[in-house]
Formats: structure tokens, sequence, C-alpha cells
């Protein structure tokens, strides 16, 4: 069931009002029943999975959790959230990865003179598991590491596993965050106005970035990396370009969606964007990008491999592996892992020639706050993501390095001219609409990095009559802009295949 269908339409409300007429007691399994309803709705199939994992990490947090120590306690702990980690990480490999590694494996041998024909079992991803099963390890961990005491109550835990407003796509909730507000759920005000109203402003915004900004920056996108054989330098680079409006966008969408509807319950999920293409390092990037998982790799992955405790050579190796996990994260394609590859090459080089620019700042007295030092680092951040979005996008490594290829060999500065960049996939009036509602999103962005406020809560503090022009505009440019219709499928949003 995605958010924007038609089915999300009616089954959302109908939740709230359930959620807002029963007795309190009753909400934890109201919520629980309606999340695996949610999930359900693609393949009921997928909740005996979800299950198993969150049975899994429940009792082990149990055990791990208890209070006796001495060594062989020590050794067992050790031992549960081991088996916990790898019983996770093999059922998410064998549906993510297995036929990718069987490939994988075929093609080394290939390169040796062996040739082997690995079967293929078209093995069926089941939607957002990558989501549940690092943010249900993520407890395991905290319960070992004693940040969190074990939840005794299944069905609370239960519910922070499968929670249906986060489910699929993040963000990535710490048991810190979330499970400690289901702990309090008898406690939500029935009726809040104002968080509801914030809520709805959340979510409005998510439908304008997903439907008006994302689906149609799609329909350039597609069309140009599905056949970049027929295309030259400038309508290249504008795929690329509309591809890192549209990924941000459409998760950055998803995003906000689901912190509104949260918000409208009564729960508050971590924000997972805060303008990242306004970020002026690479390494400023991350900490603005899918802010749930890169905080998830960085405690989980980077600082247990010795983070930057162990000098110098040992900090950029772990950097780089673990960009390459999170990579791998992303998809079963050696692409993907060039993609996190590339972003750990960035930080390597951008953490060693960091004293050389700040020693050539002092030389020649550039003024690293002014307004255009930012400028030219905001761009030139902007363009190390955006070809390393190449990589993420291309259906394969050598696929990527054709696209950049004919990017540097195929000039035709003339479409911009002749009107034939039009004829791509998008008329004039789209394209325009296209721009308009991009220049809306970097305006959007540019008062959040100034207000430290997301656009919908900047709305909200101004007068009565400002914020409802607002969301009236919001809406209708959804209504009116937005990429839907009789023959038109609800597109799926991008991180639901991770």
């Amino acid at each position: 069931m995605l958010f924007n269908s038609i089915d999300f339409m009616f089954f959302f409300p109908l939740v709230l009002f359930v959620y807002f007429v029963i007795p309190r007691k009753c909400r934890l399994y109201w919520l629980l029943i309606a999340s695996y309803y949610f999930y359900m709705s693609w393949n009921p199939g997928y909740a005996l999975l979800i299950l198993f994992s969150t049975i899994v990490t429940y009792a082990c947090g149990l055990l791990i959790g208890k209070e006796a120590e001495g060594k062989n306690r020590i050794a067992i702990k050790n031992g549960l959230v081991a088996c916990c980690i790898i019983v996770n990480l093999l059922i998410l490999g064998y549906f993510k990865y297995f036929d990718f590694m069987l490939n994988s494996v075929a093609a080394v041998l290939k390169v040796v003179g062996i040739t082997v024909l690995p079967p293929q079992l078209d093995i069926l991803l089941p939607v957002g598991i990558s989501f549940y099963t690092f943010q249900a390890l993520s407890y395991t961990i905290d319960v070992y590491r004693k940040d969190v005491p074990a939840e005794k109550n299944f069905i609370r835990y239960a519910l922070f596993v499968s929670f249906f407003p986060q489910l699929v796509a993040g963000p990535i909730e710490r048991s810190k965050n979330l499970l400690n507000q289901m702990q309090n759920i008898e406690e939500i005000r029935l009726w809040d106005g104002k968080r509801v109203v914030q809520g709805a402003y959340y979510m409005l915004w998510g439908y304008f970035l997903k439907m008006v900004i994302a689906d149609r920056a799609a329909i350039l996108v597609d069309e140009v990396f599905d056949h970049y054989d027929l295309y030259g330098t400038f309508e290249l680079i504008l795929g690329a370009f509309w591809f890192a409006v549209q990924i941000y966008c459409d998760f950055g969408g998803y995003s906000m969606i689901a912190i509104g509807a949260a918000k409208v319950m009564g729960f508050s999920l971590m924000e997972n964007f805060d303008a990242p293409y306004l970020a002026m390092s690479v390494k400023e990037f991350w900490r603005r990008w899918h802010i749930s998982l890169s905080s998830w790799f960085k405690d989980y992955v980077y600082i247990p491999l010795g983070g930057n405790r162990k000098g110098t050579i040992r900090k950029y190796a772990n950097l780089f592996i673990t960009f390459l996990v999170s990579g791998l994260w992303h998809g079963a394609a050696w692409s993907y892992v060039a993609w996190g590859g590339l972003h750990g090459i960035y930080q390597v080089i951008g953490d060693l020639i960091s004293p050389i620019r700040k020693s050539a700042s002092r030389l020649f007295g550039i003024k690293e706050n002014s307004f255009s030092h930012k400028i030219i680092n905001i761009i030139g951040t902007f363009l190390l993501v955006d070809f390393a979005w190449i990589f993420f996008r291309a259906d394969s490594v050598s696929i990527a390095f054709a696209y950049i290829g004919r990017i540097f060999t195929r000039w035709n500065p003339w479409v911009l001219f002749d009107g034939s960049v039009y004829n791509i996939a998008l008329d004039r009036t789209e394209m325009k609409i296209l721009v308009l509602a991009t220049v809306v999103l970097l305006i959007a962005d540019a008062l959040k990095l100034h207000f430290k406020k997301n656009i919908t809560d900047i709305i909200q503090l101004q007068d009565t009559w400002f914020s409802w022009v607002c969301a009236i505009a919001i809406f209708m440019s959804i209504v009116i802009w937005g990429v839907y219709g009789p023959a038109y499928d609800a597109a799926q949003f991008i991180y639901f295949q991770f």
C-alpha cells in the first residue's frame, strides 16, 4: 500500500478514527493490527518474515538484558547478540543478495576460464526488509550495550518494529526514541489540534515533493538513463541533475509523509533530511542526507570497527569500509558498491586536503564565511554528489562509465537553443512546472537552513491567513500538477526496493 495510492487515502483516516475513539489500553493492539495489514497489502507472506525477525530480536533482548554477570554470563551475552545479528543478516542476505552472490562468483570463475551457469532463483525481495531488519538489530545491540532496558511487552516491541508510517522506508528509528514513546502511548492526548495540523502540513509537503517534483522528474530521468546512447552531453547532464532532484524529493517526500502521519497520532519520528544539497562538503552532506541510516552506520559499523581511535590509516580504512557496506545495503549490484566506494573516497580525500585548504585560505585571504565562498562550496559538493548518483542510477558499472564517457565526448550545446530539449520526455509546459517546483524546493531548503526549521513549521509560525493560503496553494498544486490520472499507476517510492 503506497502513501500516494487511493487505498491509503481510505486506510489512514480509518486507522485514525478508530485510534482516537477506542479505549487507550487498546491503542497498541489496534496500531499493531493496522501495521501488519499495511505490510501484508503487498504480500501476506511478508508478515511471517517480519514476525520472525521480531520474535528473534525480542527473545534475544530479554535474554541479553538479564542482570547476572560473570565471565560465563558475558560470554553468553556475546554469543546471543552474535547469533541474533547473524540470523537476521542471513535472512536479509538470502532475500536480497543470494542471486547477486551467485552471479558474482560465476563472473569471477569466468575470468579464470571456468564457465558456470548459476541458477536464477528470482527471489522476490520483501518490501522494506532492510529497514525493519536494521531497526530490530539496533534494539538488540542497544540492549547489549545497556543503552536501553529490554522491552518485556511483546506487543509493544512488535509495534516498534512494524509501525506502519516508517515501516517500509524509514526513518530507521532507535528504541531510545520510538519505543520509549510507545511505552507512554496511553498518555498521548486524545486530540491535539496543533499537533494534528502540524502533522497534516508535513504530509502535504511530502506529497508535493513526491507527486509534483519526483514523479515528474522520473519521466525525464527514465528516458535519459534508459536510452543514454541516443543522447549527448547536455541531455545526459540534465538526466543526472534531475535524478539528484528525483531521489531527494522521492525519499524526502516519503519521510515527510511518514513523520507527519506519526505526528498526527502523537509520535515524533526523527528527521531524515536537512537540506542536503546545500551542504558545503561531502562530509556535511552525509550529516544531512538519510540521517537515520547515516547515524546507524556510524553507531553500529564505523565506531565498532574502531572509528578514528586506531590511527589515521585505520580511520580511513574504517570510513571506506563503512561506505562500501552502505552502498551494498542500498542494492545487490556492483553499481551501488561503486557509489558507496566513491563517497568513501570523497571522505578520505576531503579529510586529507582539509589542512591544505585551510592554509590556502589564509595564504590567499579567502573568507570562508563569505556568501561567495559558501556558494562555491555548495556547487562543488553538489557536482561531486551528482556525479556519484550516476553510478547509483545506472543499471551497471559499465553503463555508468559509458554514460559519463558520453557526457565528455558528445558535446551538443545547441539543444539548449533549438528547443529539442523539450522533446526528451517532458514538453515545455511540463518542464516549466518541474523547474518552478524545484525552485520552490530550493527556497524551502534555504529557509530551513537559515531558520533551523522545516518549511511547514515556518509557515505555521506566520499569520493564520498566510498559513491557510500556503496550505491551499500546496494542495492545489498537488491536485493540478501532481503526476496521476486514470492511466497512471501510483509510482513506487524509490527506497522501497532497498
